[in-house]
C-alpha cells in the first residue's frame, strides 16, 4: 500500500467510497449521495485552501481509503484546531488503511503547525473509536441525539 496526495484520477473511487459511507454508515450523517463533479470540486477546494487530501493506493492502483482534515470553526482562536475524517473502502477495513492514513494525516497537521485534531464519531463506530484511541486520542464529550437518520 502506498500513500499519497490525492489526484482528479482518484475520484472515481473517493465518490465510491463517500456515498457507501452515506447510505450504509453514520460515519457522514448526510441523506444525499454525491456526484464525482461533486467530489472534484470538493478536492480541489481543499486542495487551494492548503488542506490535504490523502489516498492510501493498493499495488493495483486502487484506492483503498481516503483521509482529510479542515477547519474546525471559523473564528481565527480555532485556527490551531482542525476536524478530521478518515474512510476506508469496505473490503478493505481492518487492515491496517485507516491507522497507515491517520498517521499520514497526523503527521501533515503538525507541520501546518495544528495542535488539536477534532474527531467527530457515532458512538456506535467501534473501528474508528478503537483506531482513534489507538491513536492517542481522547473523548471530550458526548453530544446525544446531535445526528439523526
Amino acid at each position: 500500500m502506498m500513500l499519497r496526495d490525492a489526484c482528479p484520477a482518484d475520484i472515481p473511487r473517493i465518490t465510491s467510497i463517500y456515498n457507501h459511507a452515506v447510505a450504509q454508515t453514520t460515519a457522514i450523517w448526510n441523506d444525499t449521495v454525491v456526484d464525482e463533479a461533486n467530489r472534484l470540486a470538493w478536492l480541489l477546494e481543499r486542495q487551494q485552501a492548503g488542506y490535504p487530501v490523502l489516498v492510501a493506493v493498493t499495488a493495483g492502483d486502487e484506492v483503498a481509503g481516503y483521509a482529510t482534515f479542515g477547519p474546525w470553526r471559523a473564528w481565527d482562536g480555532y485556527r490551531h484546531t482542525v476536524e478530521h475524517s478518515v474512510y476506508v473502502h469496505p473490503l478493505a477495513q481492518r487492515q491496517g488503511v485507516g491507522l497507515a492514513l491517520m498517521t499520514a494525516l497526523i503527521e501533515r497537521a503538525r507541520v501546518q503547525g495544528k495542535h488539536v485534531m477534532v474527531a467527530g464519531i457515532d458512538a456506535a463506530n467501534s473501528g474508528s473509536v478503537a483506531l482513534h484511541r489507538q491513536l492517542g486520542f481522547e473523548a471530550t464529550g458526548v453530544m446525544k441525539e446531535v445526528g439523526w437518520t
